[in-house]
């Protein structure tokens, strides 16, 4: 029975997981249909994000949590009562004062249409005569000539006197309407409203004083498995949340003041209206800045007679908007919030149309939380990776990418600006040695072809000798500091197999050759009877098998095996670079005919190059000349 219900769980959460897209239909749906309740816990939680830092504040002060909430909220909402009382009854101020500039609103809407008089006039209608001549249009009507100045004020003046035939206007009346019907009418716009934002004070209040046990449901909710998981979680999203909605708060209020400054000295009326009114809609997304800044250029276009006013407004709205989207508020929320510049767009267009203008306002918060659960939630991960800013390739699949590309120019800017913070081992061990053995998993799978693992490791192998001289200004921790007069032991650097094995025993010789070893490169098959009686002479030269794996450990233990039987008392290192593992376990696995050590890495096999007790310092001319003759 156990072994059944088991197996029932497992198919039930692997048919979830493997239907991902309805999975995601039924959460969308549900936020759509349960928009009533989700959209007032979403405002609560944003705006404890936001209020909490406060609290927790003054409960540093020795105040109690219960009077720190009260506190804060009242606070809260007498900041927001002081500040809509300003922006209403400045409203109703402009609103009363409009029908004093309708004629200098009508003057400005007669000059944008096309002009009758002067050479512009005369211009179109010379164009509307050629056009005429041209296609051959016969009009039902001759065109106009222009007029003058005079003629278009006397038929202005003509058309505003009433004339005795005007017909009757007819008034509609309504039937009387009840006290009780008409208290519904005012009242049922504002009900809704009003019942949300009741709903978001509760859940506000409830959320800042039962923070802990919130967070211990949450915790509780995701099982002692998955605590730290769950724990680093709600940090980060409380962190990236409250910083957010922080600087927003700063960085729009900032905006207001100047811009409410800049128009009132442009002597805007309500100048402080404009700017704690695009101060407050800026924190609505994409939308709330057109209309934030609109409103302040049609009522100067409005108020003044000329042009320059609204110019110098609008241009007072673009360069700050463009100053603050481009530069402030990339530099501050970019390291907050974690969003992608298309992610942040295309999340806004899903949640306005599952919540509409609520769903804008609180896109970016709980997009953040979607990043976070994608960054913590290994089944989530995709939503860190489509909506998170971290969107960069690792430095070696980059650097393997594009040589994939057949870029060997990118390929190597990639080695170079790697090169800047690391050390030149860092770059092999980090870079190459990683992309040679992606190369050849695709290789040996087949996914690489002929003509691009040539290219490839004719990049790797020129790359490397670009490096033969350089030498690394970060300080060396491996470096030799006690013995000055270091005389590294000759090293015979041999690959097990294949181009990609030799590519990274040529990386390991220059290492050596760095640290004062006198290193050789010979193919697996230098190592004729002639080149293994001159190695039995010097049993100080040190035998190094490179091998890349995945397919290389058979080939390593072979070639270990012919090099133990041939030289017994030559040290052995095998690097099989990249294998992970101990060391020690590694080496077992070589079997009766065991090298001295085993490397995974070339920064550890440069360490067991130290100076021996056999005086050669270097390999011997012999050796050289005999494998020079076999090449």
């Amino acid at each position: 029975m156990e072994r059944g219900a088991g197996a029932i769980s497992r198919n039930k959460h692997g048919w979830l997981g493997n239907e991902p897209l309805l999975v995601l239909g039924l959460v969308l749906l549900t936020l759509y249909f349960a928009r009533d309740l989700f959209i007032p816990l979403a405002m609560a939680l944003t705006l404890n994000f936001l209020l909490a830092p406060a609290v927790i504040l003054l409960e540093r002060l020795r105040l109690r949590r219960l009077p720190a909430v009260i506190l804060v909220v009242l606070l809260a909402s007498a900041f927001i009562g002081v500040v809509g009382w300003v922006v209403v009854r400045q409203l109703l101020d402009v609103a009363s004062d409009l029908p004093s500039y309708r004629q200098n609103i009508d003057e400005k809407l007669s000059s944008i249409h096309a002009p009758t008089a002067g050479p512009v006039g005369s211009a179109i209608y010379g164009i509307k005569l050629l056009n005429q001549d041209l296609f051959g249009a016969k009009l039902s009507q001759p065109l106009p000539a222009p007029e003058s100045d005079k003629t278009r004020n006397t038929r202005r003046t003509r058309a505003a006197v009433p004339t005795s035939t005007a017909p009757t206007q007819v008034v509609v009346v309504q039937p009387p309407t009840s006290d009780r019907a008409y208290a519904q009418q005012l009242l049922k716009p504002i009900i809704k409203p009003l019942g949300m934002l009741g709903m978001v004070v509760i859940f506000t209040i409830y959320m800042l004083i039962k923070r802990e046990d919130l967070r211990n449901r949450l915790l509780l909710l995701a099982g002692m498995s998955r605590l730290n998981v769950m724990t680093q979680a709600l940090n980060d999203a409380a962190r990236r949340i409250s910083s957010y909605l922080l600087m927003n708060v700063l960085v729009n209020a900032s905006y207001g003041l100047v811009f409410g400054i800049g128009l009132f000295l442009l002597h805007v009326p309500n100048a402080t209206l404009w700017g704690v009114l695009l101060g407050i809609l800026r924190m609505v997304p994409y939308a709330g800045m057109i209309i934030g800044g609109g409103l302040p250029i049609c009522f100067a276009f409005a108020v003044f007679p000329g042009w320059w006013t609204p110019l110098f407004v609008l241009l007072l709205f673009i360069v700050l908007e463009i100053t603050v989207s481009n530069f402030i508020e990339p530099w501050l929320y970019g390291s907050h919030t974690g969003i992608s510049a298309l992610a942040l767009v295309t999340t806004a267009m899903v949640w306005t149309l599952l919540w509409g203008l609520p769903g804008l306002i609180l896109s970016t918060p709980l997009t953040v939380c979607l990043i976070v659960m994608g960054r913590y939630v290994p089944q989530m991960s995709f939503l860190h990776i489509l909506l998170g800013d971290e969107a960069e390739l690792a430095p070696e699949a980059h650097f393997y990418e594009r040589l994939l590309a057949m870029d060997q120019t990118e390929a190597h800017h990639i080695a170079d600006k790697f090169l800047d913070g690391h050390r030149l081992v860092d770059l092999y061990d980090g870079v190459v040695l990683p992309a040679l053995s992606l190369a050849e998993q695709d290789r040996h799978k087949g996914f690489l072809d002929d003509t691009r693992s040539t290219f490839l490791f004719q990049s790797a192998t020129e790359l490397i000798a670009e490096l033969t001289d350089y030498r690394s200004p970060l300080p060396d921790p491996y470096a030799e500091t006690e013995d000055q007069t270091y005389r590294g032991c000759p090293v015979v650097c041999i690959p097990a197999n294949d181009q990609a094995d030799e590519i990274a025993g040529v990386m390991l010789a220059q290492l050596l050759e760095q640290r004062g070893h006198k290193t050789m490169l010979l193919p697996a098959s230098a190592l004729t009877l002639e080149i293994v009686d001159r190695l039995k002479e010097e049993p100080g030269t040190m035998i190094c098998i490179s091998a890349l794996p995945p397919f290389a450990f058979v080939h390593a233990r072979n070639l270990c095996q012919r090099v133990r039987d041939y030289l017994p008392d030559n040290r052995i290192l095998i690097g099989l670079w990249g294998a992970t593992g101990d060391s020690d376990i590694l080496r077992e696995r070589f079997g009766s005919g065991r090298p001295d050590a085993v490397a995974t890495t070339l920064a550890q096999a440069s360490l067991f190059g130290r100076p021996c007790e056999h005086p050669f310092t270097s390999v011997s001319p012999a050796l050289t000349e005999a494998a020079s003759g076999r090449g």
